[in-house]
């Protein structure tokens, strides 16, 4: 089957060339992302695959339906860039990839909770220009620390799992209690209770209607002061105009994130020898105590080469018209809402 690889990097050529070794897909690789702009360069292609910074709007879909596209496969577990309605309607398929290293997102979070507790970044570059005074580098002991973790589903849980090791103490919060984290002693609570008293939040919830700006002006005030909140999962869960005012409070004692509300503008390119016109970014950037990486939380080889594996074989299943084991379907047509 002919696929249109938008959002192309080298590594998506390698990783996925590698998979479709038995399955003989045409991909046509492209560098663009996907817009109502750059549907033509799907034409003559029965499926394309995006990641998480292509937008399949409802004008982009229709486009698409228009030149014969019939499946869209994501390179991502989230969907929140696709109308998922509108794709029904146009009788468009959609798959995902719902799982892949659930251990590469959770360790990236606990890497950002090492960076800004110890300073390690300011560590690095201090010895580097052999500067050996501890003045400025004090941390904490993570051990004891409650640890408040917000979505509890597989990458939630081997994020709580670590923090376990550590010896913290685990408050949760989801819409299903996960049996796993309740074996490791975690307590789920209601949200402004796992405010109030966590020293660590970080998230692991997806970009819904509901969770958009979950982390706000009303929510900061609630939460325990100086504390430090880790954000791996979708950049809209976070207001970042009110995580800048409440750093500048002192309310937000650390910050660490991986992923931006206004990303797909900057993440994934390289802009080292332009002037980045985002002034939100620059100043969240600015802050001794920020810690910014640009979506990599998911990028390991392990990682990377189930995403490939499953996208292929999601690719095969609909070229062999068998059921479509990674489907995304419409909320009415859902069986959790059957």
């Amino acid at each position: 089957m002919r696929v249109a690889v938008f959002s192309t990097k080298p590594y998506d050529r390698k990783f996925l060339g590698a998979a479709n070794q038995d399955h003989a897909h045409e991909f046509i690789f492209h560098e663009a992302r996907l817009n109502p702009d750059t549907v033509p360069l799907a034409a003559g292609c029965q499926a394309i695959c995006i990641f998480v910074n292509d937008f399949a709007d409802a004008q982009t879909l229709e486009a698409l339906a228009n030149i014969g596209v019939r499946l869209i496969a994501l390179r991502s577990t989230g969907f929140n860039n696709v109308d998922v309605e509108k794709a029904a309607e146009l009788g468009i398929k959609l798959v995902r990839v719902k799982f892949y290293s659930p251990y590469a997102v959770a360790e990236h979070a606990v890497g950002l909770i090492m960076m800004l507790n110890r300073k390690l970044y300011r560590a690095y570059n201090r010895v580097r220009e052999d500067n050996f005074a501890l003045e400025g580098l004090l941390g904490f002991d993570i051990h004891g620390t409650t640890v408040g973790v917000i979505g509890t589903g597989k990458i939630g849980q081997c994020f709580a799992q670590i923090m376990d090791g550590f010896g913290c103490k685990l408050l949760g919060y989801d819409v299903y209690q996960n049996p796993d984290c309740l074996s490791l002693g975690m307590e789920y609570v209601d949200l402004p209770q796992l405010f109030a008293a966590s020293d660590i939040i970080s998230l692991h919830c997806p970009l819904l209607p509901s969770t958009y700006h979950l982390i706000n002006a009303e929510t900061i005030q609630q939460l325990k002061p100086g504390m430090m909140l880790i954000n791996t999962s979708r950049g809209g869960l976070v207001d970042t105009s009110a995580v800048i005012a409440g750093i500048k409070s002192g309310q937000i004692g650390y910050f660490g994130t991986d992923v931006y509300e206004e990303e797909a503008d900057l993440f994934f390119e390289d802009y080292s020898d332009d002037i980045i016109h985002d002034d939100v970014f620059q100043l969240l950037q600015s802050f001794q105590n920020v810690v910014i990486t640009a979506h990599q939380a998911f990028f390991t080889r392990d990682a990377i080469e189930t995403i490939t594996a499953t996208t292929v074989q999601n690719l095969t299943e609909f070229e062999q018209g068998l059921p479509l084991s990674n489907e995304i379907l419409p909320p009415e047509k859902h069986p959790a809402n059957a």
